[in-house]
């Protein structure tokens, strides 16, 4: 009852439509059992069965003056039945379904919404194929619930109650027998249905594993390709199949075991039936017509049984997916704006880091520890260390990806956490290695979270970011990019996400490590650009190839979650420790792989002459 109470709680916004479906679906449960009730008064009108004046409440002829015909009048009734029993299903079908479909589309609105406002660390817990699961097949099959499968119920349920209390006005004794099947039916199809439910869960999380195995696979081909692991990857694939295949048979023979053990039971209660029956007919207590209507609609209530029997199944798989998404839905991970949040304008005056320590929830490792720092307006601010030294997650919490467990962050004076969240990021421009572009139009893609922008402002932020002649070549600003940009290179990638960093013209930029993949060609170019984009503007760079920071006006050395050393590249360097070691052991590197080359290169020429 819980979960019919979440499922009718998907329908309540739609009550008036539900309402209009629900008596038309009583409609048809009536005019089914009026059209059996009919046959009662077929048989008893037909000569030499001794019933032709053993009229009752549910025989035409009682109604009908003396000396009418009764044969056109239920001829008439047979269609007039038939016809509002058909329309009444058809209109409950129809108006079912479209509740359904807005079940679904709010449903689907509400997880995305939902997802799209959680923080960083809940996309670290659930794989991207778990949440598309969610938003698609979960409510899918909770639509399915709503459009067909509460619909077949209602329906079934009430025609089998509409022939049930038939049966009961042609012969109550008869009828009250017939129920002490009820409970062993009832026993059966709750046991039924709860091994379903188990099943369907493990279905669910059995096509989880096969989508992320593929999702995997399909956008790591290159790797896949070149370690040689085709097979492999096919091994493990056809494993997570066989387990998706193992208990889908598993759900199928629940599913259609249920079917002919009902079956079974209605047989028992139709022999039953045949005996006892046979004796009232001989005693005159049930005419002809009784027993022929009796029968036919007993045969018909085993049908809506049958049937209620395997929607009750396939609901408890819906219940198991909706159970999923009330579970994805009470996770709460958001950060929100606190009730006195202000909004800012710009930076007018410096960023400040106040002890900040952070750790990641349920873990009991710290990022960072006592972080002490102070950004002033305009400076150039780099991040260097060691990878998980917190570069990274020092640039998060300032755009509050996360808040930090200990500790603030003030900008003029402001606590980030008593700042609007669409302020404070509509402040900050963010530049990571790791390029996201949407498979859309170069247009869009730069000018993403700024519609308001013309064509002229476009164009400009592209030629200031030196990717005006890259897009020009490949079309013009329409063209599409391609899924996560793949149609472009590294360096264009780059370029892109600048000009549209140059677009938002905001007065804090953040670069992660934005040249750290690239080519020397393609860092000269996005370097030009970046130099672009930095003028004015406060700057925090996570930086990976220090020479590339020798003009930060402070660099900033972090070892293991702390700050160990700050500086202008001349004074860390004078200093030596961790920055004089990291700068040369890439810069002996460089010389090591010049070497290198210029090495092989002699020695190609050689082997040539």
């Amino acid at each position: 009852m819980k979960d019919f109470r979440i499922l009718l709680k998907h329908v309540r916004p739609y009550a008036g439509l539900f309402a209009l479906a629900f008596f038309l679906m009583t409609l048809v449960g009536v005019f089914e059992a009026g059209r059996t009730a009919l046959l009662k008064s077929i048989i008893d009108l037909l000569p030499g069965n001794g019933s032709e004046h053993a009229f009752s409440r549910l025989d035409v002829h009682r109604y009908l003056p003396e000396g009418t015909n009764a044969w056109p009048v239920i001829a008439a009734l047979l269609v007039v039945f038939t016809a509002i029993r058909g329309f009444s299903e058809y209109i409950s079908n129809v108006l079912m379904w479209r509740v359904g479909i807005n079940v679904v589309v709010d449903l689907r609105r509400r997880l995305y919404e939902h997802i799209l406002h959680q923080s960083s660390e809940f996309f670290t817990d659930h794989p991207t194929n778990s949440l598309t699961s969610h938003i698609i097949s979960d409510s899918e099959r909770v639509q399915t619930a709503v459009s067909s499968l509460l619909a077949d119920l209602l329906r079934e349920g009430l025609t089998f109650l509409s022939l049930f209390a038939l049966v009961l006005l042609l012969n109550w004794r008869l009828t009250l027998l017939m129920l002490v099947i009820g409970p062993i039916v009832y026993l059966l199809t709750v046991r039924f249905g709860k091994r379903l439910r188990r099943i369907a869960h493990h279905t669910q999380v059995n096509t989880e594993e096969v989508l992320d195995i593929a999702q995997e696979t399909i956008s790591g081909s290159r790797i896949v390709k070149a370690f040689g692991m085709e097979r492999f990857e096919q091994r493990r694939f056809l494993r997570a199949l066989t387990d998706l295949a193992g208990t889908q048979v598993k759900a199928a023979r629940v599913v259609y075991l249920s079917s002919p053990i009902l079956e079974m039971l209605g047989v028992v209660i139709a022999a039953s039936f045949l005996l006892a029956s046979q004796k009232m007919i001989s005693r005159g207590v049930m005419t002809v017509g009784d027993f022929a209507a009796y029968i036919v609609a007993l045969l018909q209530m085993y049908d809506p049984l049958r049937k209620l029997s395997r929607i009750q199944n396939y609901f408890q798989q819906s219940f198991a997916a909706s159970a999923r998404i009330y579970a994805l839905l009470d996770t709460h991970t958001e950060i929100k704006d606190a009730e006195d949040a202000l909004a800012i304008t710009t930076l007018k005056d410096k960023i400040e880091i106040e002890n900040i320590s952070f750790k990641y929830r349920d873990s009991a490792d710290w990022i960072l520890k006592g972080v002490n720092l102070t950004v002033n307006r305009g400076e150039v601010v780099a991040l260097v260390g060691l990878s998980g030294a917190g570069k990274t997650t020092l640039s998060n919490l300032l755009m509050r990806f996360y808040d930090p467990t200990t500790g603030r962050i003030l900008i003029d004076g402001i606590d980030v956490r008593k700042v609007r969240l669409g302020s404070l990021r509509k402040q900050i421009g963010l530049v990571t290695q790791d390029v996201i572009l949407f498979n859309d139009s170069f247009k869009n893609n730069i000018a993403y979270g700024s519609p308001e922008y013309d064509d002229a402002s476009i164009e400009a932020a592209a030629s200031a970011a030196y990717a005006h002649d890259f897009i020009m070549e490949r079309g013009d600003y329409g063209t599409i990019v391609g899924e996560r940009g793949l149609k472009l290179s590294g360096g264009e990638r780059q370029r892109v996400a600048i000009a549209r960093a140059i677009l938002k013209n905001a007065p804090i930029l953040i670069l992660d490590e934005a040249t750290s993949s690239l080519d020397t060609h393609s860092e000269r170019l996005v370097q030009r650009a970046l130099s672009n984009l930095m003028q004015g503007r406060t700057t925090i760079v996570i930086a990976h190839r220090l020479t590339t920071i020798h003009r930060a006006d402070k660099i900033v050395v972090l070892d293991r979650g702390q700050i160990v050393d700050v500086g202008t590249h001349q004074e860390l360097m004078s200093r030596g420790g961790i920055y004089r070691d990291l700068y040369d052991l890439q810069f002996s590197e460089a010389i090591s792989d010049q070497s290198s080359a210029s090495a092989f290169r002699a020695q190609r020429s050689a082997v040539i002459d």
